[in-house]
């Protein structure tokens, strides 16, 4: 059974999608599974039904309006870098509402509903590859898989708008009596679910780079300083999902074949510059081309069960 893994990274997913593009149109990849985090589950549908134009054009058209419907912070641009403040308005407003979030992002469900129809929805469901996004049970501190399968249009769509509300800066989300978030907090590489799941050689899309020596500059405030300490918790959830799924590939004899992007491609995010994810894009699809043009060899896990009568 093969599956495609695409971990969280928000704006970041545009370069997944290029590499998706890569797999599926260039190379003839079908999946059986489909497995995301955060920006990998908003991916999942359309790369499913096989709609690459359509989800290019999302990806390189979103605005910030099209994810917040209550922006927390400020993007302030100096040359090509783009710096982030705290929104203290939207903040005090938040503060006044008492709501438990800097922002909000029911736009975003409204997003996925205006892209993924239910009729789409119902294709997936009767003749699809199994889908599963990843989400984050906050109120009992558990990590939680929603296969497309077990549920309605409408209950589907709030799984994977579930799964990509990075909070506190993203709507944290109450449904069936509990508090739920984005996938990434405790799973942002869902390898060992695919495994799980009965796959047995899975392409995984990192939205990170292999190798992180730069030095950091933590933020100027603290609300800056807060998206870097999420982020350093990220990398490494990051690091332990990568370690942990490489070592139950070797267990079962699955083959992995890992995809980082080449660079670092932004500090923070949570920043949609269209103009920037359709660099992204083209070069995750560059990436990908060059990676097979190169031969190199992706990391194959093999079991490391003896065989009976070796040493």
């Amino acid at each position: 059974m093969r599956a495609l893994v695409i971990s969280g990274g928000g704006s970041k997913g545009a370069f997944a999608g290029g590499v998706a593009q890569y797999l599926i149109q260039e190379q003839g990849r079908s999946y059986d599974l489909l497995v995301g985090t955060s920006t990998g589950s908003l991916l999942l549908p359309h790369l499913a039904l096989g709609q690459i134009d359509k989800l290019h054009g999302i990806y390189t058209n979103i605005q910030q309006s099209d994810i917040f419907s209550i922006h927390p912070f400020r993007v302030r641009k100096k040359g090509v870098r783009s710096y982030v403040s705290i929104n203290y308005l939207t903040t005090l407003y938040q503060f006044l509402r008492r709501r438990r979030t800097f922002g909000e992002s029911h736009a975003l469900r409204k997003t996925i509903e205006k892209n993924f129809s239910s009729q789409d929805f119902d294709q997936l469901k009767t003749q699809g590859p199994e889908i599963v996004v990843t989400t984050a049970n906050l109120s009992k501190y558990r990590i939680e898989y929603k296969v497309l399968s077990d549920y309605t249009y409408q209950e589907f769509i709030d799984w994977i708008w579930i799964s990509a509300n990075y909070v506190p800066f993203m709507s944290l989300v109450q449904k069936n009596g509990y508090d739920y978030g984005d996938g990434g907090l405790g799973n942002l590489i869902p390898i060992q679910e695919a495994i799980r799941r009965g796959a047995t050689e899975i392409d995984v899309v990192i939205l990170e780079s292999e190798q992180m020596n730069k030095t950091k500059v933590l933020g100027y405030n603290p609300f800056s300083l807060l998206i870097h300490m999420f982020g350093f918790m990220i990398d490494q959830i990051k690091a332990h999902d990568i370690s942990e799924g490489i070592v139950m590939a070797k267990h079962h004899g699955v083959a992995l074949h890992l995809y980082y992007t080449p660079t670092k491609l932004t500090e923070n995010a949570l920043i949609f510059d269209r103009q920037q994810m359709a660099q992204w894009w083209e070069q995750g699809r560059v990436y990908a081309q060059k990676k097979f043009q190169n031969h190199s060899s992706p990391l194959k896990a093999r079991s490391t069960k003896k065989e009976k009568g070796k040493p």
